[in-house]
């Protein structure tokens, strides 16, 4: 049904025209007309909508390229080849995520060195050993990765050294082709976090690490520090998106890259990286979240984590 409003002397059909008494006799009907008219729209529009997506429940809608999403509000911590809970100091509780949700609470005590870790794996894996979470058949020469991560206020000691790590497990005994590491600065870089790439592999791709973190056969390939001090005194007690992304070299190239954003911001970026020369029997198929410190934990205190995402395609910080 359509309502036109009409003016004093506006001709509405041909020969009828409409005076000012006519006029103003029809606008006081005009609000009772509108609203029977408007009635079954304003009827569907009162209809709940579905809830949109939060930093609280993200992995009910997937973004595109995702591999996995783990927002804690359901547990899937079996679904990780390796969950290390450390006695009960890195678990699932709720009310530590972001927004008050579910998240992953870790608690060092002082001196204490491993706090626990979630172990994922994803594409073509050497042994069934590793449970991808995926079809477990694609070699993925790229990946992005995304956690938040909170330290609670009073939080000391800097970044707490380990955090994260994708990389390409090459045989069963967990030797390494290449790590892309995202962790605590130096010590005089301690309050940032950094990128620390790897190569396992000679430079024209032949293996030579035969086993996990074989430090004897690895190649480092020159660290890059980010820009904001999240473990310093002023930025601690906030959530922080911390996302990477590990792109592996062509063979014969040395064009791999290694990014690092901090709330969508990039930090942090290496290009020109030989990452595994012309090794190519597996990819990036998988990627830690850690909490390991080198020297013990200098007090006892908590720090949370929340959100990760690992996935084929730029991910991006939950709104």
């Amino acid at each position: 049904m359509s309502v036109f409003v009409t003016v004093p002397g506006t001709v509405v059909a041909p020969g009828l025209r409409v005076n000012q008494r006519s006029w103003r006799a029809w606008l006081s009907w005009a609000p009772l007309v509108v609203g029977w008219a408007a009635a079954p729209a304003l009827a569907q529009s009162a209809a709940p909508a579905a809830p949109a997506p939060t930093r609280t429940n993200e992995c009910a809608t997937p973004g595109p390229g995702w591999l996995w999403c783990d927002d804690f509000e359901q547990d899937r911590l079996k679904q990780y080849f390796e969950y290390d809970g450390a006695d009960g100091a890195f678990a699932r509780a709720a009310g530590v995520g972001v927004d008050g949700s579910y998240g992953m609470r870790v608690r060092f005590t002082q001196g204490q060195e491993s706090a626990g870790a979630l172990h994922l794996a994803v594409g073509k894996v050497p042994s069934e050993y590793f449970r991808p979470v995926d079809a477990g058949t694609a070699i993925y020469r790229e990946l992005y990765w995304r956690l938040y991560v909170r330290d609670q206020p009073g939080w000391v000691g800097g970044a707490g050294y380990k955090l994260s790590r994708a990389m390409s497990f090459a045989t069963p005994k967990w030797a390494q082709a290449m790590i892309a590491h995202v962790w605590g600065g130096d010590e005089r870089d301690s309050v940032y976090l950094q990128l620390d790439p790897v190569r396992g592999t000679d430079g024209p791709g032949t293996l030579r690490t035969a086993g996990y973190n074989d430090f004897g056969h690895f190649t480092w390939l020159g660290r890059k520090r980010g820009t904001t001090p999240l473990f310093d005194a002023s930025h601690v007690g906030r959530w922080y998106c911390v996302e990477a992304h590990a792109a592996l070299n062509d063979a014969g190239l040395a064009n791999g890259v290694f990014e690092l954003w901090v709330n969508g911001n990039l930090e942090a970026k290496e290009t020109g990286l030989n990452f595994l020369g012309t090794f190519s029997g597996y990819g990036i198929n998988a990627v830690f979240f850690e909490n390991y410190w080198n020297k013990g934990a200098p007090a006892t205190q908590e720090r949370y984590f929340d959100n990760i995402v690992v996935s084929t395609q730029r991910i991006g910080c939950s709104e």
